[in-house]
Parts: structure tokens; C-alpha cells; sequence
């Protein structure tokens, strides 16, 4: 089977980062004399700490396997009420960032693929750094010769043939290829943060799940269509 996954991650409080930390993400906006400009600039910088796995923890993390369409969603739980139900063939349960990671390695070490969108530029790359940072070893390197699609799909890489083409995000090729967009219900990645705060992580995990059955439908098309041997 493959496995279809996706993450969603929130960044630190900035002003809880170390003080050499703080001044090594503000160093260019430090340099602009346009005040501004440079006020715009420090937002930009505290708005991208999400991108970042020094800056930011995994929140959910969505897995679906190809086999039985089945979609397992792991979130963090903010309180005490663990939140676990199956509907429409998807299964929330709440765990630990700890937890996440242990349980992703050990699916992933199963499949014969794994399927993701933008994998190989984000998520993957995010999920080996807070991996390490938890002291938990990944099952297997999924991240090798970027050509190399034997044991990992980037359906991003797919789609622009290896940044020959522009690249357009999932959305975009969701609407492109009329398969239903996981922004449809109003949420995308960038509200993330604030839903986080709201305490709102039941919305997260929903979208999340959203976004591992969009990119599914996207991989049956590449599969399907433009899958040359």
C-alpha cells in the first residue's frame, strides 16, 4: 500500500524564542531604514516561524492509506478531553507531538510509498528535524536522489516536472482538475495559528484530512494520466 500524509504545524510564540534567536530571524528587517517597511518585514518574519521546525511544533498530521481509503488523523490535544471519532472514513485521535512522530514512522516503514504534496520541500524535511529534536529515529530516508520517486511521490515535483513548469499550490490544482479543494470549507494553511489559539483543533484536524484525500484524488490523476513508464 501507499501512504498519503500531510502535516500541519504552528510556530513558537516569538517572543519565547531565545534572544539570539529573535535578533538572527529580525537581521534584515534590522537593516531597513523605511520604518514601514521594516514594521512589515518583522511581521513577515514572526508570521513564518510555522515554516520553520525550529520555530515551530507539528500540530496534525494526517495519513491515508491507499488500500482502504482509510484516513487516520493524530492531533494535539489541548486538553484534558481526548476528542476520537470515525466518520466518512476518517479516524481523529489525539496524541502527543512525541506520539505523532512514533506512530508516523511506524506506519510509513510499512508502505511500499509514501504520497504527498510538497513532501520533499516541507513536511518531510520537517517531520526528520522534529524527529531528531524528540530523539526519535526515523524508520526509514524517504528523502534521497531528488529524481528518485521509488519510495516517495511529491506530487509538487510531478506536476511542474521537477520545476520545469510553475509551481501552483494545491488548491490551485484541485480546482484545475475539478477535484474538491480542502480550502472550500473556509480554512486554509494560514489560519492554522489562530485556530490553534482558539483552541480550535478539531477544525485543524478536519482540514487536515481534507487536504491527504485532495492529495490523493491528485495522485490518482498523475497516476492515471501522466504516470509514463
Amino acid at each position: 500500500m501507499n501512504l498519503v500524509f500531510d502535516i500541519e504545524t504552528v510556530g513558537y510564540e516569538f517572543e519565547n524564542l531565545s534572544e539570539t534567536q529573535q535578533e538572527f530571524l529580525l537581521r534584515y528587517a534590522e537593516q531597513e531604514t523605511e520604518s514601514a517597511k521594516k514594521e512589515t518585514m518583522i511581521e513577515s518574519a514572526k508570521r513564518c516561524l510555522s515554516l520553520y521546525p525550529f520555530t515551530a511544533k507539528i500540530v496534525c498530521l494526517a495519513m491515508m492509506n491507499t488500500e482502504t481509503n482509510k484516513i487516520m488523523v493524530l492531533f494535539e490535544n489541548q486538553s484534558e478531553e481526548a476528542w476520537e471519532a470515525e466518520e466518512e472514513g476518517v479516524m481523529y485521535q489525539s496524541a502527543s507531538e512525541e506520539e505523532i512522530l512514533t506512530r508516523f514512522w511506524k506506519y510509513s516503514a510499512k508502505a511500499e510509498k509514501l504520497v504527498s504534496f510538497n513532501g520533499r520541500g516541507f513536511d518531510l524535511p520537517f517531520i526528520m528535524m522534529r524527529s531528531a529534536m524528540l530523539k526519535i529515529k526515523p524508520s526509514k530516508n524517504f528523502i534521497k536522489n531528488r529524481f528518485d520517486s521509488s519510495s516517495h511521490i511529491d506530487l509538487l515535483e510531478q506536476f511542474t516536472f521537477y520545476g520545469l513548469t510553475k509551481k501552483f499550490n494545491l488548491d490551485f490544482y484541485c480546482h484545475a482538475f475539478g477535484i474538491e479543494s480542502p480550502k472550500e470549507q473556509g480554512i486554509t494553511g494560514m489560519d492554522v495559528k489562530e485556530l490553534y489559539k482558539a483552541g480550535r483543533i478539531k477544525d485543524i484536524s478536519i482540514y487536515c484530512g481534507k487536504d491527504v484525500r485532495a492529495t490523493y484524488q491528485l495522485y490518482k490523476i498523475w497516476d492515471e494520466y501522466l504516470n509514463l513508464k
